[in-house]
This record gives structure tokens, C-alpha cells and sequence, in this order.
């Protein structure tokens, strides 16, 4: 019986360090989120804000992003007409053509993706909204 308080005390005691260690993490989070505006405001000599600067590595990564998946979304594609086509198999067929429908949502959404940010970019200029 001792040794089963044991473990369930050992167990506490785990249980005791990791809500320690979420605390420091949410601490340490919130710190850097404290710092981010002193950072982004430091740059009024005209140079790079932090936001700024994320705007150019987004718009390069998410421009990468749907040049990838065009190419890898038609290849997808043509393998699924392939197989829609070529297959006697019911199954098969069925299969293909719901690949097919979702490799043309994917790629709808990837595309309307940065068509909604580069209109609601303007609208919310500078953190203010004016609709």
C-alpha cells in the first residue's frame, strides 16, 4: 500500500513540474509578445518594421507555395484522368474522380487564398480598418 502512495505521488510531482513548465513557456510567450510593438516601433527612421519585413517573407513563401502546387496539383490530376479513364475497375474509378474533385478544391482555395489577402491588405492599412 505504501509503495502505490508512492507512485501516485511521483506521479503529482510529474504532473506538478509539467503545469510548472507550461507556466514558464505561457510566461516566456507573453514576453515576447509584450516586446514585439517596442521592436516594430524602434524602426521609424524609415527602415523595415517586423511587420513589414513578415509581409515580404509571406507573400515570397506563399508565392513559392502555389507555384509548387500548381505543378503538383496538374500532376495529380493527370494521374487521377488517367486512372478515371483507363481503369475497368468501378472502385477505381470512383476513387479518381474524388481525388479529382479534391486536388481542384485544394488548389481553388491555395489561389482565392491570396486573392482575399491582397483585398483586405489595403483595407486594414497601418492597423486601422476602414471599411
Amino acid at each position: 500500500m505504501a509503495q502505490k502512495e508512492r507512485v501516485v505521488q511521483g506521479e503529482s510531482r510529474a504532473g506538478s513540474l509539467l503545469r510548472w513548465v507550461h507556466g514558464a513557456a505561457v510566461a516566456c510567450y507573453m514576453a515576447v509578445l509584450t516586446a514585439q510593438p517596442a521592436f516594430a516601433a524602434s524602426a521609424g527612421d524609415g527602415g523595415d518594421t517586423i511587420w513589414s519585413r513578415f509581409s515580404t517573407i509571406i507573400n515570397d513563401v506563399y508565392g513559392e507555395l502555389v507555384g509548387i502546387s500548381t505543378i503538383v496539383g496538374v500532376t495529380a490530376a493527370a494521374v487521377a484522368l488517367l486512372v478515371r479513364m483507363i481503369s475497368r475497375n468501378e472502385r477505381a474509378v470512383s476513387e479518381a474522380t474524388s481525388w479529382l474533385k479534391r486536388i481542384v478544391v485544394t488548389w481553388v482555395v491555395l489561389n482565392t487564398l491570396g486573392f482575399v489577402v491582397a483585398y483586405l491588405q489595403p483595407l486594414i492599412q497601418g492597423g486601422q480598418y476602414t471599411p
